[in-house]
């Protein structure tokens, strides 16, 4: 855990950087009112971890139209309520009481649970050394205070309209290497293991998203959660896509017949891979070899 020096403590209590100015209540007012046609949406969820109660006030009467905001006051706190709740994101104070923001984002990126939310580190701090300190932990952004709501905002887009753009790809492209939409080294490793243990059993049709997760070592939920994220699909899906994907290569690749080439990716029916693969490629398996 880091040591706050006299220096920043005092930097921290001289001023206070969340003064509600007529500018930021303007920019508050009209961000509620813009906002308002999408709050029939499901909003995505943001872990909002800051030990003092008016920062947290400040951000969350912000984004609380387009988000759902839950809040941590501490790092202990914030590491529970990420495991448990699995938010799309987390903004973190980087000095908290009990567990401050680098210890926590450091066991949020090494756990297979949590590894994939984006960070966002916000901090007094504005030496290049704490940048970079905090870039380490893994953090995927960080603001110094007194941060622009405005670029708090732009922050938390990128980073989400990232992750929608890497999980487009696994369902786009034929063949796909785990670097591609891997967010950590973490999450590199889960899918590398993913699409090994479903490689090894393509051919099986009685492999399903109950032997995946037994053999990956994982729950239902924490399997499902975790592919979710990274692909878009749950388990089952996910499957089905890599068998698809198999199928498409030796389509290409070979000179075997559709029906063998479904048996051998694990389809009990012709018909049904057939289906299935126009589902997925809008051609039939025939029209897709040429």
């Amino acid at each position: 855990m880091i040591e706050t020096s006299h220096e920043e403590k005092s930097i921290t209590e001289s001023f206070h950087p969340f003064v509600l100015t007529e500018e930021h209540e303007y920019a508050h007012k009209y961000s509620g009112q813009k906002n308002k046609m999408y709050h029939d949406k499901k909003n995505p969820a943001i872990l909002l971890v800051e030990d003092e109660a008016d920062v947290r006030t400040f951000i969350r009467e912000y984004f609380e139209i387009n988000y759902q905001i839950c809040e941590a006051t501490n790092g202990i706190e914030g590491l529970e309520m990420a495991i448990r709740n699995n938010p799309e994101i987390i903004i973190s104070d980087l000095i908290m009481p009990l567990m401050d923001g680098v210890e926590m984002c450091q066991k949020l990126k090494k756990d297979i649970r949590t590894s994939h939310i984006p960070i966002i580190m916000l901090t007094a701090r504005s030496s290049i050394e704490s940048k970079i300190e905090g870039l380490e932990t893994g953090a995927d952004a960080y603001i110094e205070k007194p941060f622009s709501l405005d670029l708090l905002e732009v922050q938390i887009s990128n980073l989400l309209e990232n992750r929608k753009k890497l999980r487009d790809k696994f369902s786009k492209e034929l063949v796909i290497q785990p670097a591609d939409i891997a967010i950590t080294s973490v999450d590199a490793i889960f899918i590398q293991k993913a699409m090994a243990i479903v490689d090894k059993h393509i051919s099986d049709p009685g492999f399903g998203s109950e032997e995946f997760c037994k053999e990956i070592g994982m729950s239902r939920s924490q399997l499902h959660r975790k592919l979710k994220t990274l692909t878009s699909q749950p388990a089952s899906e996910f499957i089905r896509t890599m068998r698809l994907k198999r199928a498409a290569n030796l389509l290409k690749d070979s000179q075997l017949s559709v029906e063998e080439i479904s048996y051998r990716v694990g389809f009990n029916s012709p018909a049904y891979f057939t289906k299935c693969f126009k589902s997925l490629f809008r051609k039939t398996p025939s029209d897709f070899a040429g």
